[in-house]
Formats: structure tokens, C-alpha cells, sequence
């Protein structure tokens, strides 16, 4: 089954605490959000996801959106992650195939 086919009926979410400060500021923390990410697709697409790489400079900002990419099963993806709150928790709103990798 093609990528596309099984992004219809997904339902992902990412929450976890992604938070790292530093400089004053406080940024979401791109490895973890990486890692979650690919257990998240890897689970919910039943798909191969060989890399992630998120912004490594995100302010965490309540309802803030931005764009990570991936690898499954050898397509290109884009991840739209909305931060929820404060505490740099994420939920995955947006899967789209071709992120221009």
C-alpha cells in the first residue's frame, strides 16, 4: 500500500514534554521530537521510517506550527507539529507527501 493511501485514516499525536532551555529562551528539543515522530508514523502508518529532521530552533509558543521532514518507505514527507502549551507539548496535525527534500 502507497503512502498516500494510508495517511487517510491516521490519527496521530505526538505528546510528550519537548522542551530544552537555554539562552533565555526555550526551544523544542528536535532530537526528541525526531525520535517521537518516527515511533509515531512507524506505528500508526505500519511504515519503514529510515530519518526525521526537525528546526532546531522552534520556540516553544502555544499553538505555534512548524514543519519537520521524513523518510517513509522511501517517499518524502512533510510533519506539521502544533505546539499545544507552554510545557513544549506537540501534537502531529499535518502529513503531506513530497517535502521538497
Amino acid at each position: 500500500m502507497s503512502f498516500s493511501a494510508r495517511t487517510g485514516a491516521i490519527a496521530l499525536a505526538v505528546a510528550a514534554a519537548l522542551a530544552v532551555s537555554g539562552c533565555g529562551e526555550t526551544v523544542i528539543d528536535d532530537v526528541k521530537a525526531e525520535g517521537a515522530i518516527q515511533d509515531s508514523l512507524e506505528k500508526s502508518l505500519d511504515a519503514k521510517v529510515t530519518s526525521v529532521e526537525c528546526p532546531s530552533d522552534q520556540e516553544v509558543e502555544a499553538g505555534k506550527r512548524f514543519d519537520c521532514t521524513a523518510d517513509v518507505d522511501g517517499d518524502p514527507v512533510t510533519v506539521t507539529l502544533k505546539i499545544l502549551n507552554d510545557d513544549a507539548d506537540v501534537k502531529i496535525v499535518g502529513l503531506k507527501p513530497g517535502s521538497g527534500q
